[in-house]
C-alpha cells in the first residue's frame, strides 16, 4: 500500500471527519482519479513530437497514454476531425497515490522560484487543476532526451462536494498552497 494511501486512512480522514462533522465515514472526500493531458499542436504536421510527449508521458506515469484526437474540423488552426493532437491518462488506485505523492513531495518543489499551487484553480465542484509548463520538471524525464518541451494540464478529481472540503484534502495530502 502506498505511503500517501496509509497516510490517509490513519491521518488525513479523521481529521476531516472531525473538521467538518462528518456522520458517515463514507461522506468524507477521497480522491478518485488524476487525469494528465499533453496538448501537442504540432503533432500534425509532426508524428515524432507526439510519439516523443507519449513516451514522456509513459515514463512519468508508469502507465500507457491514450491519444486523443480532435473532434471537429478547424479551418483557421490547419485541423481536420480525427487528427491526433495529444495524448492522456487516467491514473486510479495504487498508481494514483504513488504519482501523486511524487508530484507533491519531489516534482513540484524542483520548480524554479517555487512559492506553491495557487488555490485559485478549483472548478466549483471540489477538483482541481494544475498547469505545468514543462515535462522537464520530472525526474524520469532527461533534459538531452527531450525533442521538444511540452506543458502538461493535471487534474486531481475528489469526491468534495464544495472547493473548502477538497482543498482541506489537498492540503493534509501535502500540496504546497501559495498563501494567499
Amino acid at each position: 500500500m502506498p505511503r500517501l494511501k496509509k497516510k490517509y486512512f490513519s491521518e488525513i480522514r479523521p481529521a476531516l471527519q472531525e473538521r467538518f462533522d462528518y456522520k458517515n465515514i463514507y461522506e468524507v472526500p477521497r480522491l478518485v482519479k488524476v487525469v494528465i493531458n499533453m496538448g501537442v499542436g504540432e503533432g500534425k504536421e509532426n508524428p515524432k513530437i507526439l510519439d516523443a510527449a507519449v513516451n514522456d508521458l509513459m515514463q512519468i506515469c508508469g502507465q500507457r497514454p491514450v491519444i486523443t484526437r480532435a473532434r471537429k474540423s478547424v479551418a483557421s488552426f490547419k485541423l481536420r476531425e480525427g487528427m491526433a493532437i495529444g495524448c492522456k491518462v487516467t491514473l486510479r488506485g495504487v498508481r494514483m497515490y504513488d504519482f501523486v505523492d511524487k508530484l507533491f513531495n519531489v516534482t513540484l518543489p524542483r520548480v524554479r522560484d517555487f512559492r506553491g499551487i495557487s488555490p485559485r484553480s478549483f472548478d466549483g465542484r471540489g477538483n482541481f487543476t494544475i498547469g505545468l509548463k514543462e515535462q522537464l520538471i520530472f525526474p524520469e524525464i532527461e533534459y538531452s532526451n527531450v525533442e521538444k518541451i511540452l506543458g502538461m494540464d493535471i487534474v486531481i478529481v475528489t469526491t468534495a462536494k464544495s472547493d473548502e472540503e477538497a482543498k482541506e484534502l489537498l492540503t493534509l495530502l501535502g500540496l504546497p498552497f501559495r498563501a494567499a
